[in-house]
């Protein structure tokens, strides 16, 4: 039995241990996804209403987490947006359209609760299939005015974003201290860290950026 409810304190150290063996080694050695969902419930940007768990047959494979995030336009004004992450499956379960259901069963909740953009850092081949589209179709760009290809920008309400120049702005609680971060982790059992082809990936994604005239505005 499949069900997919809000994470309850008693969750926290089952999603803890799912979250780090899911990211441990995916984009560099070690992970911090953790340490950051450690952090992130005490943190007022965090949104407890769209922090979700997978279960199946009573146990906990997975979660999702959002946080408050921030689009300012041109002239300063500012759009409350929501951002998620970490989202994981235990990796006994992946690649099986769990991760799928938990994304769908978040944005139907999310738009239920009058939210209407999502803007994420991820593999585009991971998330164009949830309805997500490159950032520079929506005229998203960071503060340096660069317009990364791992920034990713999902409308939950059709035309929302009406063409105006937006800069995105995380969430503070996304600046994790490394250090804290490792000791955190040297807290825990021990894993091995080590170098895996995915994060060579990682790195070339996370460095790659859209220049403006090769988009092509969908929407029209």
């Amino acid at each position: 039995m499949l069900n997919i409810r809000n994470e309850t304190e008693q969750d926290y150290q089952r999603v803890e241990e799912i979250t780090r063996k899911a990211f441990y080694n995916l984009y560099v050695p070690g992970c911090m996804e953790h340490y950051l969902i450690h952090i992130m419930r005490q943190h007022e940007d965090f949104l407890p209403e769209l922090d979700f768990v997978m279960e199946l047959d009573g146990l906990v494979i997975g979660n999702i987490m959002y946080t408050k995030a921030t689009l300012t336009d041109e002239q300063g004004n500012k759009k409350e947006i929501l951002t998620f992450g970490p989202i994981c499956i235990l990796p006994d379960y992946q690649r099986m359209g769990y991760g799928k259901m938990l994304m769908e069963h978040s944005f139907r909740r999310a738009s239920e609760l009058g939210h209407d953009t999502i803007v994420i850092f991820g593999s585009p081949a991971n998330y164009v299939g949830r309805g997500f589209q490159c950032c520079m179709k929506y005229n998203i760009c960071l503060e340096n005015g660069k317009y990364p290809a791992a920034m990713l920008v999902k409308e939950l309400k059709p035309h929302t974003l009406d063409g105006r120049k937006w800069v995105y702005h995380d969430s503070p609680v996304m600046s994790i201290d490394e250090q804290a971060a490792q000791k955190y982790d040297d807290s825990l059992e021990k894993m091995e860290k080590k170098y895996r082809p995915s994060q060579d990936e990682f790195y070339i994604m996370s460095h790659s950026y859209v220049e403006p005239d090769s988009a092509v505005d969908s929407r029209n």
